[in-house]
């Protein structure tokens, strides 16, 4: 998709599988995490997609800038520019990570809280 097909109003989003296999979606400012998710499943690619299938839409995590985002958090939340394409990863996830996991473990060994690992966290 075009910039000049993007609604000035909308935010495209490239979702980028853990199988490198991608597709845009068209979303507004206040559609959440949590509505992205079962507005894919349910336009779910079947032709691209179809061995990447998932059974629900409440196991379907994105991640933004390296943080999965909570089903609450919506794309105006996050600032994302209107009428243009913003990248995230779409993952199949049970459970979002513990909030702060990775600090606390980091903390209990005496490390730093602020390092450039490739641990996420919840928005």
């Amino acid at each position: 998709m075009s910039a000049k097909n993007i609604p000035g109003d909308k935010i495209n989003l490239r979702l980028i599988l853990v199988s490198g296999k991608t597709k845009e979606f068209v979303f507004s400012p206040v559609d959440s995490a949590g509505d992205i998710a079962v507005h894919v499943y349910d336009n779910w690619p079947e032709a691209d997609w179809a061995t990447e299938c998932v059974s629900r839409a409440e196991i379907l995590r994105l991640i933004y800038q390296g943080r999965f985002l909570h089903s609450s958090v919506t794309l105006g939340a996050l600032g994302l520019p209107l009428g243009r394409t913003t990248v995230m990863h779409l993952v199949p996830r049970e459970h979002l990570p513990e909030p702060n996991s990775h600090d606390q473990r980091q903390k209990s060994k005496g490390g730093s809280s602020s390092c450039c690992s490739a641990s996420c966290c919840i928005l």
